[in-house]
């Protein structure tokens, strides 16, 4: 038997559990519940992410202290996961007594191994509220463009990164004072330090495509990684300060650790089984591809230099976009758990979800009409219908006893014999294909029953053993079914054990028929979606985030931004000519050109890398915004930008083609 610790990301209390919570804790479960069903000892903690500033901020906001605040949207999340069958073991908060003596230890054990050293950084600071600010808490006018009211740390409107110092006229958003630099010493830890170690730790821990990135990041050289923040602060005190904290990002990931050891306490199990650098059992995080940095490289060093054992294995998801395009309140897609629950079944999201979850980090695309097909077509109209057409057959003339042999062998085989492939399956995350290999075998039993007839030949007397054979073998399947499906639809599943009157479905429970066993009346275990009532979720979202919006906000959404003529005779556009192109190291979805633009070679950086092979692109001709300001970007200064059309298309990706002129055109036209 394998002991198994199980996490997954924490959620933070800025609002509703929503879509990309539930698509990660879902994942999760399933993984978890498999390995349940399977015979391992299997945990699964998580907590709430309740430190930082936007906390503070929030429940000065709303009038209450910052306890009040994350005890009842702790107690929320705990309640919205529950009712989509998330089963945590333990669900937490990183603002615990456990969680501030991990990070206290840990703090201790990386100064006395030198993994940690201070040193003075300069910071924007808000002079009346009294507040160090972070680069979203600060506006001004881009650097770049010009552009007014914009972050600091990369513009909306032309997409320039920069530091926050670089903006000009800076305004802090809670006072509209203007910052002034102070500058403050700051805890690190030093990264570099463990370089070797991560290069080494990465191999066989994390999915290969995400090694390749932290490999990468590993050649440019490791960063120190700051911990600390000054007050005022929600978070735990650093050790010997009066006025600094610990990160968030220093104690969220610990409170995977505060988690368990509070399951322990309650449980009786050994903390040390699990996080001891000896210890034989597995750890395994799942978390997006967004924290990566996080997890595989901070975290590791973290629990390495500290004197823990590091994780087994860190499964990563990609980004979810919902019908081609990211998650949005004003298109109602940025849906919340219990927006969701007040129109529709949780398990069709769990069995849409399940589709759609692969062992990779590419992105995954909801799309709203498929999910109501899916569901209706795959669970209704295949599995369930499996029992519901052989049941009645059974119940009507055979007292709902099944026959004591099996009618057809190779069906059985078929059906039995797929559940080492599909616990493989389940093992490594790739449960979209285990789905379909599930909707397969309820095919060949649909189309099995359909061959044979039952409700033509229950009508002569000389195929009622046939009948009762082929209805008999039909709940058979279905029984097996439920095994495979049992991780992903825990709810539906348990109206079928009730049904067949069996005890609690195990993995193994699919290697033999149920033979002369009486089962149940049945009743429908699933109804089909109407795509009336997704459409009310959409607009329900839509509603809660018009409601929410200040009305000036609102007015300002409605109207789109406009230029005039002159503004647009502002820029010129120029042919071009794609000298050279090739893929930037580190960067996911640039390539490096070199265009002639009639007055010499320029370097244009742009994002078009998932669209074209850089062999394909040299010698073409393109449009190039030949007077835009120069970029400075993390891999070089970026001397244009060339012009081109993106969306998103049937599959869910997104489709990029670049502006090219007619045939004919020379390098520095004019275009007009």
């Amino acid at each position: 038997m394998r002991r198994i610790l199980v996490t997954s990301a924490l959620p933070y209390p800025n609002g509703p559990v929503h879509l990309g919570h539930l698509f990660e804790h879902v994942q999760t479960d399933i993984w978890v519940r498999f390995q349940r069903m399977a015979g391992n000892e299997c945990i699964y903690v998580c907590a709430d992410d309740g430190h930082g500033t936007p906390t503070m901020l929030r429940a000065e906001q709303e009038g209450v202290s910052e306890e009040e605040l994350i005890a009842r949207v702790r107690a929320e999340h705990e309640e919205e996961f529950r009712r989509f069958h998330i089963s945590h073991d333990n669900y937490y908060t990183t603002h615990s007594a456990e969680n501030e003596l991990f990070v206290t230890f840990m703090h201790e054990r990386l100064t006395a191994q030198g993994h940690i050293f201070t040193k003075p950084i300069e910071q924007y600071f808000d002079p009346e509220k009294g507040l160090f600010l972070a680069d979203r808490y600060i506006r001004g006018q881009c650097p770049r463009c010009g552009a007014e009211d914009q972050p600091g740390d990369n513009c909306d409107v032309c997409g320039a990164t920069y530091d926050a110092t670089d903006l000009k006229s800076p305004r802090s958003v809670f006072s509209d004072a203007e910052p002034v630099l102070r500058e403050s010493v700051h805890y690190f830890v030093d990264l570099a330090r463990s370089a070797d170690f991560l290069n080494e730790w990465i191999k066989d821990h994390v999915q290969p495509e995400v090694a390749n990135k932290l490999r990468e990041w590993l050649s440019a050289g490791l960063k120190p990684w700051d911990i600390s923040r000054d007050e005022p602060y929600f978070g735990f005190r650093i050790p010997g300060e009066d006025a600094k904290y610990f990160y968030v990002w220093m104690d969220a990931p610990v409170g995977y650790l505060a988690s368990f050891k509070n399951w322990c306490e309650a449980s009786g199990a050994r903390f040390e089984d699990f996080w001891d650098p000896d210890s034989d059992c597995e750890v395994r995080h799942f978390i997006g591809k967004d924290i990566i940095n996080f997890h595989c490289l901070f975290w590791p060093a973290v629990l390495s230099g500290s004197g823990f054992r590091t994780p087994t294995r860190i499964h990563t998801h990609g980004f979810i976009t919902v019908d081609g395009v990211r998650m949005s309140k004003s298109r109602g897609t940025f849906i919340s758990a219990g927006t969701y629950l007040e129109h529709l079944d949780p398990e069709c999201l769990r069995y849409y979800f399940a589709t759609k979850f692969t062992a990779t980090m590419d992105d995954v695309d909801i799309n709203l009409g498929d999910f109501v097909q899916r569901v209706n077509t795959d669970l209704v109209g295949k599995v369930v219908n499996i029992a519901s057409r052989c049941a009645s057959f059974l119940g009507k003339h055979f007292d709902s006893t099944l026959a004591d042999s099996v009618h057809d062998e190779a069906l059985w085989a078929a059906t039995t014999q797929a559940r080492e492939e599909l616990a493989a399956l389940y093992e490594r995350g790739e449960v979209g294909r285990a789905m379909r290999e599930v909707a397969a075998l309820a095919d060949r039993a649909n189309q099995y029953i359909a061959e044979h007839e039952p409700w033509k030949r229950i009508k002569d007397p000389t195929h009622r053993d046939e009948v009762h054979g082929v209805c008999s073998l039909g709940i058979n399947v279905f029984r097996a079914l439920m095994v495979y499906l049992k991780p992903v639809l825990p709810a539906m599943v348990a109206k079928a054990e009730a049904f067949l009157q069996v005890e609690s479905l195990v993995w193994d429970d699919a290697a033999a028929p149920l033979v002369g066993h009486r089962i149940g009346r049945f009743k429908p275990l699933f109804t089909r979606i109407d795509r009336k009532d997704v459409d009310k979720v959409v607009a329900a979202t839509a509603a809660e985030a018009q409601a929410r919006q200040p009305a000036s906000a609102a007015a300002a959404s409605e109207a789109p931004a406009t230029i005039g003529i002159d503004d647009f005779l502002k820029v010129d556009l120029r042919v071009a000519k794609v000298v050279d192109a090739k893929h930037v190291p580190g960067a996911d979805k640039l390539l490096e050109l070199a265009l002639d633009v009639g007055d010499g070679e320029r370097r244009v950086f742009s994002g078009i890398r998932s669209a074209y092979d850089p062999a394909s692109l040299i010698g073409r001709l393109t449009v190039v915004v030949a007077n835009l300001a120069p970029r400075k970007m993390r891999f070089g200064t970026s001397e244009g930008m060339i012009l081109a059309a993106a969306g998103a298309n049937q599959d869910g990706g997104e489709d990029i083609f670049i502006v090219s002129p007619d045939a004919g055109a020379k390098p520095g036209m004019a275009v007009s």
